[in-house]
């Protein structure tokens, strides 16, 4: 079984279904530019709807501490997720000004950008690997790209990692096989268009993912 996240969810019928359907996370982004931008004060309606169990992520890039504080006042976070050109020194003060887990995201084209696992290998409490956006791009994920999930076949680090870019309920399965993921994180590929989750859709990844 394969854990998954369903990101960028923003309202109760996306939520309700990654949680009826076995998401293991699910994300809020809060980054106005991106289609899936989620005020704090409606996320945190939204996260009261999640069980217990279900781990609660917010999607940051390159935030203030004074946005960070502002979220956090009203959205009960269970892990910050970093999608920016965050510093290692930088991921670092945010886990521990705010005392919660970190997975920092990198951005995979090709074999050298594995480098920068080491330098947050040490800081950051998980990884989270995504394409690199497309040239112009106003935001660093949720674009729909995927990547050569070759790259990380037979990555041995101490830190969970999770699988993203581009991923849909029919290329699922062979992400998995090239990649040997074992947490994926959805967003477009279960949208009817960008920021509208189908939660048919979601049902269908996440059932998927519990047969991998």
């Amino acid at each position: 079984m394969i854990a998954a996240k369903i990101c960028g969810l923003n309202d109760a019928a996306g939520v309700d279904a990654a949680s009826r359907h076995g998401a293991s996370f699910v994300g809020f982004v809060f980054f106005p530019p991106s289609p899936r931008n989620v005020a704090a004060e409606l996320a945190a309606g939204l996260m009261h709807r999640v069980p217990a169990g279900i781990v609660k992520v917010g999607l940051f890039v390159d935030p203030s501490d004074e946005f960070l504080q502002t979220v956090l006042h009203h959205a009960p976070l269970d892990l910050i997720q970093l999608h920016g050109k965050e510093s290692p020194a930088r991921t670092a003060a945010i886990r521990k000004q705010f005392k919660l887990p970190v997975m920092k995201a990198l951005a995979l084209a090709q074999p050298q950008d594995l480098q920068a696992v080491k330098d947050y290998a040490d800081i950051a409490d998980r990884l989270l690997f995504d394409a690199p956006p497309p040239q112009g791009a106003t935001r660093p994920g949720g674009n729909a790209n995927s990547f050569d999930w070759t790259l990380l076949d037979g990555l041995r680090i101490r830190l969970p990692w999770m699988l993203a870019g581009g991923l849909t309920p029919s290329n699922l399965a062979e992400a998995v096989q090239a990649s040997g993921a074992k947490e994926v994180d959805v967003s477009s590929g279960v949208e009817d268009a960008p920021g509208k989750k189908n939660p048919d859709k979601i049902r269908a990844f996440l059932e998927l993912a519990q047969t991998l």
